[in-house]
């Protein structure tokens, strides 16, 4: 099968395992990632496969959509991709950025990660350049809904310094995840593009909280 077929297969395979999904994490949001993957990679030495299928792939099936277990996401993802006769060390490529790019792995207290590579790098920063700016605050928010989560309570402080156990587990308000994931972001791009276009996400995400807290409280000025 040429590698134009496994794309188109892949993007099938995708909408369809994701047709019912969270609007956060349904195909809108692979295509996006998978978008954002291809523009910076042509900045990079990278494996346009491998970018291409990680990006397709990376939330096939989210863990924290499945109680929490990691293992799903990979193991789908391998099963597809051998079912296409990808070549093995392209699948375990691709395994690898499925399993590694979550930002709560970062949150772990092991300074080197487990696996890197140019290809994760690529796609990491497409992942998380989908969790900044204005997509990202309605991804935020459009979650913190499914969940029935609050939108902000003052008498919640956020904790940016939370443990991935910490951070899997926690239930508060939506405005407390920029401060302990989206406004973190921006200092953990990889790449060049990468870093670029999460400054202006970054502050467009700083000015939505100013206007948030001077709607939220109009009558108590702020620095």
């Amino acid at each position: 099968m040429k590698d134009a077929e496994i794309i188109e297969g892949t993007i099938s395979f995708v909408k369809e395992t994701l047709r019912e999904a969270e609007g956060g994490h349904d195909w809108f949001h692979i295509q996006r990632v998978f978008n954002n993957a291809l523009h910076i990679a042509k900045t990079e030495k990278v494996d346009v496969q491998v970018v291409s299928l990680g990006a397709l792939l990376h939330d096939i099936a989210d863990a924290k959509f499945h109680n929490g277990d990691e293992s799903v996401g990979p193991t789908l993802a391998k099963s597809f991709l051998q079912s296409l006769k990808v070549p093995k060390s392209t699948i375990a490529h691709v395994v690898q950025i499925i399993q590694n790019i979550s930002f709560k792995n970062s949150l772990t207290k092991d300074k080197v990660q487990p696996f890197n590579s140019k290809e994760l790098q690529v796609v990491q920063d497409a992942d998380r350049l989908d969790a900044m700016g204005a997509i990202g605050i309605a991804r935020a928010f459009n979650y913190g809904g499914f969940k029935n989560r609050k939108l902000y309570d003052p008498k919640i402080a956020p904790n940016p310094h939370l443990t991935k156990t910490q951070y899997k587990n926690s239930n508060a308000p939506t405005i407390n995840h920029f401060y302990e994931k989206l406004l973190l972001l921006k200092d953990k791009m990889n790449t060049n593009t990468g870093k670029r276009l999460a400054q202006e996400r970054h502050q467009f995400m700083l000015n939505y909280l100013e206007q948030f807290y001077r709607e939220w409280n109009p009558m108590e000025p702020r620095s």
